[in-house]
């Protein structure tokens, strides 16, 4: 993978919890406009690993990041770089649906726009329009703008949650296990939306669910106890894994 093409990298990246190391010396670089996968058990710190990607492991107390994460060859930790601004570049999709409960469906998407002082409401309504329609949300809600966010089902919610982190046009989206709560209907909708995505983000997703990661992801990290096992196309991780430990956990031959 060229230089020029990664879109974020890490290089000896630590983060902690207070004295105890979740993510262990990770260096990797992800491709722009592809699907990354992060794949491994509970407790391994994928979570943790994507959160040092927008700082917000950071917002947790007695927390720290060492080593560097570059976007688009910036150091995001370095002195001077605002956090909300990552933050606005880099989205995240949490494993359960929040849309804000007391906000209509436009103006939970229309929510970070107006944060960010935008006031001109011909341009709020065609960025509420457009990130709707780029989360297959659109047509199910389009008439029913001011119903609650939370009155929809907890699939049109998760995407719903797309379409607010989209509608300040980010240019990384990080889900964290964003179909875990899903029934499979739902499921298969967002893995459809994720395809569709990777045309104008650089999706990254950790996902327990290894069909899942095959489905949806171009490449493949496996994480074990904080560090990174392995990372390859995904198609050449799941079938021709380069290291023992990634073969047992995906043969389920684990512990």
């Amino acid at each position: 993978m060229g230089e020029s093409s990664a879109k974020i990298e890490t290089r000896e990246l630590d983060a902690y919890f207070g004295s105890n190391k979740a993510v262990k010396g990770i260096d990797i670089k992800v491709k722009a406009n592809h699907a990354t996968a992060i794949i491994g058990p509970s407790g391994c710190g994928k979570s943790t690993f994507i959160r040092c990607l927008n700082r917000m492991h950071e917002v947790v107390p007695g927390t720290r990041v060492t080593g560097e994460v570059l976007l688009e060859g910036e150091d995001i930790y370095s002195r001077g770089t605002n956090p909300v601004d990552v933050r606005r570049r880099v989205g995240m999709i949490f494993q359960k649906p929040n849309p804000f409960p007391n906000a209509s469906i436009f103006d939970n998407v229309a929510y970070g726009l107006r944060m960010n002082g935008i006031r001109d409401k011909a341009f709020i309504q065609e960025q509420v329009e457009r990130s709707l329609k780029q989360a297959a949300l659109w047509d199910e809600v389009k008439d029913n703008l001011d119903a609650s966010g939370v009155s929809i089902s907890g699939g049109q919610q998760q995407r719903l949650c797309i379409a607010r982190a989209m509608a300040i046009e980010p240019e990384v989206l990080l889900m964290d296990e964003p179909c875990s709560a899903l029934d499979p209907i739902a499921t298969s909708k967002i893995e459809d939306l994720i395809f569709d995505l990777k045309n104008d983000y650089t999706v990254i997703i950790v996902t327990h669910n290894m069909q899942q990661a095959a489905r949806v992801a171009d490449w493949t990290a496996f994480m074990y106890l904080g560090e990174l096992i392995e990372f390859n196309k995904t198609k050449r991780l799941f079938e021709n894994p380069e290291e023992e430990l990634t073969e047992r956990y995906i043969t389920g031959r684990f512990g």
